[in-house]
């Protein structure tokens, strides 16, 4: 439990690298003249590097296990990463800070759901990613105004090297308190390299999963990451405050999420039909929004919230994908699910962006977020449709032995 303790705290700092670059932006404005443009490099550097980083990792879970592969990289890129942004004179320091930061923070989910793919049956996997999924969230609430206040009563750059220290210091926890769990008996000897990737591919059990998977969480994090701002701004005319305000409850929603997910495959004993209800709730609340762009705040947060808790399926959609993942790749096949996770994520963010511009209309900014927000309801409604086609896995069932696999693929 100690080692489950270390990486979930690892997991917070995670969750706040990826999200505390805005709080910084007037500083590095000001002090680096560094752009929009700039800090938006610097945000997708952190999530290309960590997306790429997750094929090293599978095969780094499954050969070394994840103490050395969790505290290894989070020590070098992670606590390293954060003293070059402390040191930064430059925008393109920021932007290789991100990038190190990235494949620091890249092991740690990862680790920790190699675990409990090793050490707990799959009826509990579902719970246990989730939960850690929700607690490591309280890494965006951290990243918010606790950072805020930090940074202007200390100054940003002491702030960082704080988190650099942080940082380290969770990841010599994370080398004293993981333990490896054993290998299993039918371990394969012969595929341990990136082959097990291809592999994976060839199962065709997981391509209805991999759409769903790349975006689920897509629309929740564009929106409170991204768009949530403008959106208030140029439509309600809201201020800092407002926003602050509109964007808190919609990060608490995302918590709730993850831990109202957990149980429910369990419950009602299928993991696919949890899946599809409640990303068709999610999806019914962002096509009100592409039918109602103008409404009011408090209607607009309420749908933020249904956003918020609906897009919380993905502890529950790599339950879905472990159940058929043999044991010789358990750690490349968690890996590949959240590689599909986070590049999805980071792709629909560069998309939206060319959608909102090529939809600009002078004095009429509700064509932008219209063109948005149908945008998510058509990618989102697609991989539903797509994910319907997939085979559900009830959490009784373990589907790990070879010649349910083979009829599987």
């Amino acid at each position: 439990m100690a080692g489950i303790a270390t990486l979930a705290i690892a997991y917070v700092l995670s969750q706040f690298y990826r999200s505390f670059l805005a709080v910084l932006t007037p500083a590095l404005t000001a002090e680096l003249g560094a752009t929009k443009a700039q800090l938006s490099v610097a945000s997708g550097a952190f999530f290309i590097t960590f997306a790429l980083a997750q094929f090293f990792i599978g095969v780094s879970l499954d050969r070394f296990g994840p103490r050395r592969t969790a505290s290894t990289l989070l020590l070098l890129g992670g606590g390293g990463g954060a003293f070059v942004f402390a040191l930064a004179t430059a925008p393109w320091l920021v932007t290789a800070a991100m990038a190190l930061i990235g494949i620091g923070c890249a092991p740690v989910l990862m680790s920790s759901l190699f675990i409990f793919a090793r050490t707990f049956s799959t009826a509990r996997f579902a719970v246990l990613a989730s939960w850690m999924v929700a607690f490591g969230t309280a890494g965006n609430v951290i990243g918010a105004a606790p950072l805020a206040q930090a940074a202007e009563a200390f100054g940003w750059r002491p702030v960082m090297a704080g988190l650099g220290v942080i940082t380290i210091a969770a990841a010599l926890a994370v080398l004293v308190a993981v333990r490896d769990p054993k290998s299993p008996e039918d371990m394969k000897e012969g595929n341990i390299g990136f082959g097990g990737y291809l592999e994976l591919l060839r199962m065709r059990v997981l391509w209805p999963i991999i759409p769903l998977t790349a975006i689920n969480y897509a629309p929740t994090t564009g929106i409170r990451g991204l768009w949530s701002g403008p959106y208030l701004v140029d439509v309600y005319g809201a201020d800092a405050l407002l926003i602050g305000q509109v964007t808190f409850f919609m990060a608490l929603a995302m918590v709730a999420g993850a831990f109202v997910y957990g149980p429910l495959d369990t419950m009602f004993r299928t993991r696919k039909w949890v899946a599809v209800i409640g990303n068709t709730i999610g999806l019914m609340a962002i096509l009100y929004l592409a039918l109602n762009v103008v409404t009011d705040v408090t209607t607009v947060t309420l749908i933020f919230v249904i956003i918020g808790v609906s897009g919380g399926a993905y502890g529950l959609l790599m339950a879905h994908a472990r159940a058929f993942l043999p044991p010789h790749l358990i750690g490349r096949g968690v890996t590949l699910m959240n590689f599909f996770s986070i590049g999805g994520v980071g792709l629909m963010q560069f998309a939206t962006g060319a959608v909102v511009t090529a939809n600009l209309l002078p004095g009429q900014p509700t064509a932008a977020y219209s063109a948005l927000f149908w945008f998510y309801v058509l990618m989102l409604g697609a991989a539903i449709v797509i994910y319907l086609w997939a085979r559900d896995a009830k959490p009784e069932v373990v589907v790990e032995d070879q010649s349910k696999l083979e009829r599987l693929r």
